[in-house]
């Protein structure tokens, strides 16, 4: 089974005026990596209904299997992501009925506690209850606005909130569960090979040759500070059928990094291993 391809779209204003950092993409990126998928972009949008659309739609001409969107579902007017996102598809959007429950609770939960001062459904509230036709919402156990899902041409759509404590609950708790199946089969795994070089240049010739032997696995050096100095360290990142097959593949592209690094007189520690799984895991 392939790896699942994603895109990412990232919506705000204040991310790209450097308002607010985007650790939601790096998040996302993160955990769809380690779960067998592939992400081949990220694409990061203001608040504009035209913009967005115009993303959308050229994300699903790539085909992938599944688009995230993070931010814009809110109250406010400026949050526009599925109106943006129903006028791209052509699907006018309704009150959904299961949204406008969930947001009644929340908002009632809250006023039971003192938190806001009335627990009735404003219209800034019911929006975001609004959603296109055939979309089903997210529980969000964390914050107001559910998640979005929906199908379109062979790829699920996912609007997820911008708040990251609101986008991870969702993405873990009522997201994920139903993409686990289609993520089965794939497993993901990387290593990392610390060294006591300063000089990513110096590096090149063991990183360049041990691209070349291990194709099936992705060689990569990177600069990090340690302490006062700077030090390199290597990446070696794959995915397979299954945990064996990875590891199988990473155990020989390490012995050669160590001994292509020992042969330039670069000490390198050994390998710490990160990534995540499949199977079920």
């Amino acid at each position: 089974m392939a790896a699942p391809i994603v895109e990412i779209l990232t919506i705000g204003n204040e991310v790209l005026a450097g308002a607010v950092l985007d650790t939601n993409s790096h998040w996302l990126c993160r955990e769809l990596a380690a779960r067998g998928a592939r992400v081949t972009r990220v694409t990061v949008l203001p608040d504009n209904p035209a913009l967005i659309g115009e993303a959308l739609l050229a994300a699903l001409s790539r085909g992938p299997d599944l688009i995230l969107t993070c931010g814009g579902l809110g109250p406010t007017a400026d949050d526009l992501t599925m109106a943006a996102i129903a006028a791209a598809l052509n699907r006018p959007t309704h009150l959904h009925p299961q949204a406008y429950a969930m947001l009644q609770d929340f908002y009632a939960r809250l006023f039971a506690r003192g938190d806001v001062t009335t627990p009735e459904m404003t219209e800034a509230r019911a929006k975001m209850a609004q959603m296109p036709r055939a979309a089903e919402p997210l529980t969000n156990t964390v914050g107001a606005a559910p998640g979005v899902l929906l199908q379109e041409e062979g790829a699920l759509i996912v609007s997820l909130p911008g708040v990251p404590a609101e986008m991870k609950d969702i993405f873990t708790n009522a997201l994920w569960p139903r993409l686990e199946a289609s993520f089965q089969g794939q497993v993901y795994s990387e290593r990392t090979v610390a060294t006591d070089c300063w000089d990513e240049s110096i590096l090149a010739p063991a990183v360049d040759a041990v691209a070349r032997r291990h194709p099936a696995v992705y060689v990569k050096s990177r600069a990090q500070v340690y302490g006062s100095g700077i030090a390199d360290f290597v990446t070696l990142a794959a995915r397979g059928r299954d945990a064996s097959e990875v590891a199988r593949l990473l155990d020989a592209a390490e012995a050669d990094t160590l001994a292509g690094l020992a042969a330039l007189g670069i000490r390198a520690g050994a390998a710490v291993c990160a990534g995540g799984g499949a199977d079920g895991d």
